[in-house]
C-alpha cells in the first residue's frame, strides 16, 4: 500500500507546488507561457490516455479476439458523456475567457469560484485515470504494472504542477490574497486523490470491468483536452507555442510509460 499512496501523493504534489509559485512570483503569467503550459498538458493528458488508459484497456480484452476493440470504444464515449454532463450540470468559466457569463446553469458565484470550479472539473479524470489503474494493479491485472502506474502518476504531476500555476496566480492578479490564491489552486487538486481513492476501494470489484474503466478516463481526458486546452493553448496569434509544447508533453508522457511501463 506504500506504492499506492505514494502514487497518489505524486500528481496532487505537482499541483500544490505549482500553486505555491504565487508566493515568489508576482502578476499572471505572460500569456505565451499559459499557451505553452497549456500544450504541455495537453500532449501529457493525450499520450496518457492511448499508452496508459486505452492500449492496456485493449489488450486487457484481448480474449475477445476481433472484438477486443469494443470494451475501449464503449468506456471512451462513456467518459465523453459523463464529462459532457458534468459540463453542462456545474457552472465553470475558463481561464483567459472574456466572456463573464459562465458555461453550465446560471450562476452569481464570483468570477474566481468559476475559475476554480473549471480547472476542478478538469482534474476529475486525472484523479479516475490515476485510481484505476492503480486499482487494476491492486486487482492483479497482468497487464497494469506498478512501474507502469507510477509513470501515470509522475506524468500527470508534471503537467499539474503548470496547472497549479495557471490557476493561482490569475487569481491573484484578480485582487486575491496570496493566501486565497494558494487555496483556490490547492483545493483544485483535492478531487484527484479523493477519485482516485474512491476507485481504489472498489479494486475488488475492478478487474472484470477494467477495460471499460481505462478506457472511461481516457475518454473523460480526452474530453477535457479538446474541449478546454486546445482552445485555450491556440487562442491569439503566434499560437504555434502551444503546439510545441503539446508535442514536448507528449513525447515525455510517451517516454515515461514505455520507458518505466
Amino acid at each position: 500500500m506504500i506504492e499506492v499512496l505514494q502514487g497518489l501523493a505524486i500528481p496532487f504534489a505537482g499541483t500544490t507546488l505549482g500553486a505555491a509559485l504565487v508566493f515568489v512570483m508576482r502578476g499572471a503569467l505572460n500569456r505565451s507561457v499559459q499557451r505553452a503550459l497549456t500544450g504541455f498538458a495537453a500532449g501529457v493528458m493525450v499520450a496518457a490516455s492511448i499508452w496508459s488508459l486505452l492500449i492496456p484497456a485493449m489488450e486487457d480484452a484481448s480474449a475477445m479476439g476481433a472484438f477486443a476493440f469494443v470494451p475501449a470504444v464503449a468506456g471512451f464515449w462513456l467518459g465523453i458523456l459523463f464529462l459532457l454532463l458534468l459540463d453542462m450540470v456545474i457552472p465553470h468559466l475558463h481561464l483567459g475567457e472574456t466572456d463573464a457569463k459562465p458555461e453550465g446553469p446560471r450562476s452569481r458565484l464570483q468570477r474566481t469560484t468559476l475559475m476554480v470550479l473549471a480547472v476542478t472539473l478538469h482534474n476529475i479524470p486525472e484523479g479516475m485515470a490515476v485510481g484505476v489503474v492503480y486499482a487494476g494493479w491492486l486487482a492483479g491485472s497482468a497487464n497494469i504494472t506498478i512501474m507502469g502506474a507510477l509513470a501515470l502518476s509522475i506524468g500527470i504531476a508534471i503537467q499539474n504542477f503548470p496547472e497549479g500555476a495557471i490557476i493561482s496566480l490569475p487569481l491573484r492578479a484578480a485582487g486575491a490574497s496570496r493566501g486565497k490564491a494558494f487555496a483556490g489552486g490547492f483545493l483544485s487538486g483535492v478531487v484527484e486523490p479523493i477519485g482516485a481513492v474512491a476507485t481504489i476501494l472498489a479494486a475488488g470489484l475492478v478487474l472484470p470491468m477494467l477495460p471499460y474503466l481505462l478506457a472511461f478516463a481516457a475518454g473523460a481526458m480526452m474530453y477535457v483536452v479538446v474541449e478546454e486546452l486546445i482552445p485555450e493553448m491556440s487562442e491569439g496569434a503566434h499560437s504555434n507555442v502551444g503546439v510545441l509544447m503539446f508535442a514536448v508533453g507528449f513525447t515525455l508522457m510517451m517516454a515515461l510509460d514505455v520507458a518505466l511501463g
